[in-house]
């Protein structure tokens, strides 16, 4: 006699069969994965941190997850373009640029701040022992940007000069340099290569300029370490929502559904693993979808049209 015990029973054993053939379907056509990280620091810096997060996800999906760590934005863009990468972390702007541009990718998570927030600023950083107190003072003076595709490091500074009113930040400025990193913009500054560096900033105890002090990167010209003490923000922009991480639109629901559960069970299933790569600064990631860059969208085709105004 046929039962509703064993109905469900039956119902529940052909679900996980199913399950377990479509697991097995994308690992078969998917054996291998790569993710890849944009370096705001070192890039030896970046592979200790991160590589025992890609460790993690391989062993938790059940295929080799390969870390790559991408020279800069648009080699992530153009990877996940090509279908080399199928897994990229983001910033807003790198992320709003891909999409703009065509790249079939969809955003599924972002770090959650240690403080619970999703977000974080751009600021221009200048030395304390600087006379300079507000942007107005830095007219003819060396700027430090960080990479055309940054968000705090480009985009959004460019957004927050416009509305003082400069339009142009190459004729505002003596010079304007793209030093390739977060990391190399504070360099930059603390060497007097550059006047005012922009760059990203959480809070206090969250930021590149916090990470490079910690590591003691940053020096006096005796050679004594920097401290906090001696930068002081003179700008803070509106909070920016923190960047994405995201896959490429056309893997499997089932894979997709099984990258985003390992990246939100990372912070119990792989402590250590998180801790490294958070550096104490996190405490988890936020399900995220595409639609929440909308905002950074719209920020990066008026950044577009400074630019072809300047060209015009």
């Amino acid at each position: 006699m046929i039962n509703r015990r064993k109905i469900l029973l039956s119902a529940a054993a052909l679900a996980l069969t199913v399950s377990a053939a479509s697991a097995q379907d994308w690992k078969t056509k998917h054996p291998e994965l790569t993710f890849a990280v944009v370096p705001a620091e070192n890039a030896s810096g970046v592979t200790e941190r991160w590589t025992p997060f890609a460790a993690y996800l391989s062993k938790e999906l059940g295929v080799k997850v390969n870390l790559r760590i991408a020279n800069d934005y648009a080699a992530v863009i153009e990877g996940q373009r090509s279908g080399n990468i199928q897994l990229a972390s983001y910033g807003s702007a790198s992320f709003a640029r891909a999409r703009l541009t065509g790249v079939k990718t969809d955003a599924f998570a972002n770090d959650i701040n240690i403080d619970g927030s999703t977000g974080y600023y751009s600021v221009f950083f200048v030395k304390a022992t600087s006379p300079y107190k507000t942007v107005d003072n830095l007219k003819g003076k060396n700027l430090g940007l960080v990479d055309p595709n940054s968000t705090s490091g480009n985009n959004v500074p460019r957004f927050e000069l416009d509305k003082m009113g400069i339009s142009d930040a190459d004729t505002y400025f003596s010079k304007v340099v793209f030093t390739g990193s977060h990391e190399n913009a504070l360099l930059a500054l603390s060497q007097g290569t550059v006047d005012v560096a922009a760059n990203q900033w959480t809070n206090d105890n969250d930021s590149t300029l916090q990470q490079m002090l910690t590591k003691g990167m940053l020096k006096n010209s005796d050679g004594s370490a920097m401290k906090k003490e001696d930068f002081r923000i003179i700008h803070k922009s509106a909070p920016i929502i923190n960047g994405p991480y995201a896959y490429s639109s056309d893997l499997p629901d089932d894979l997709k559904a099984a990258i985003a559960k390992a990246f939100m069970d990372a912070p119990t299933k792989d402590k250590a693993a998180f801790d490294k790569l958070s550096d104490g600064q996190k405490k988890g990631f936020h399900p995220a979808t595409t639609k929440d860059w909308d905002a950074t969208v719209e920020l990066i085709k008026f950044v577009d049209n400074l630019r072809k105004k300047k060209a015009s």
